[in-house]
């Protein structure tokens, strides 16, 4: 960590997945710069949107920064755009990873966890490989997807549900414009499971001080990618706007 960033922590916020080991690639190479941080997701069915903001809030006390820098991928995205509009005042800025302000199709959203409830949790991992071709990023070295597939694993079933569920009713394209922090949004453009690109695009114009770039090439699972730092894209970012 060089000595510019040695105040500066990096919260990673996960995806649905939940369980923050899908990190692993970009953790040594974010320590570079940053403190960094995982918060784990619960692996419970009772848990809403505003609770997870809640427990996202008692992770930022524990490490006792006060105010922290959030990265948020897919649905650790919309986990981190909600928490900077309930707590301003601890967001020192965000990094949205393939994310959105709302689900677009919201059928396929409803009728995915009545799905995974009437399949055994053990057939997952089969069909995460009949749909690999559209979460990952299209170079994606074999290394990597088995990586993946071992770490996948360990997703909870009813954390992982649950999270399918809160989406239903997450919206927050008409508060975009309250978010006070500045903002990086990131999107693959071989992105086939969210318009990330588009969201991207929508979002970075309606946060005050938001800005987007898009990964050309990338996937929406990319950040297990061997050629993807984001430190690339997070520090001269940061080092430009920290202290505006």
């Amino acid at each position: 960590m060089t000595a510019s960033g040695a105040d500066d922590t990096l919260l990673l916020v996960p995806g649905l997945d939940g369980t923050a080991l899908l990190f692993y690639r970009q953790v040594p190479l974010l320590s570079e710069r940053f403190h960094v941080i995982e918060f784990p997701l619960p692996n419970e069915s009772d848990r809403t949107m505003a609770e997870l903001v809640a427990e996202l809030c008692e992770r930022v006390d524990e490490v006792g920064g006060g105010r922290v820098l959030l990265c948020g991928e897919s649905f650790g995205g919309a986990l981190s755009l909600s928490f900077a509009l309930e707590h301003p005042e601890r967001t020192r800025g965000l990094v949205i990873v393939n994310s959105f302000s709302r689900v677009h199709d919201r059928l396929q959203l409803r009728l995915a966890p009545f799905v995974l409830r009437a399949m055994p949790w053990g057939a997952m991992p089969l069909v995460r490989r009949f749909t690999e071709h559209r979460m990952h990023s299209p170079h994606a070295l074999p290394e990597d997807l088995h990586e993946f597939r071992e770490r996948s694993k360990a997703i909870g079933r009813e954390g992982y549900i649950r999270r399918l569920e809160i989406l239903q009713d997450y919206d927050l394209r008409e508060r975009l414009h309250e978010i006070e922090a500045p903002a990086l949004f990131l999107a693959g453009d071989r992105d086939q499971l969210v318009p990330s690109v588009q969201e991207a695009r929508f979002m970075s114009q309606r946060v005050p001080r938001g800005e987007m770039k898009v990964l050309e090439g990338y996937g929406h699972i990319c950040l297990i990618n061997h050629d993807l730092d984001l430190l690339d894209h997070i520090g001269p970012w940061w080092e430009r706007v920290r202290e505006c």
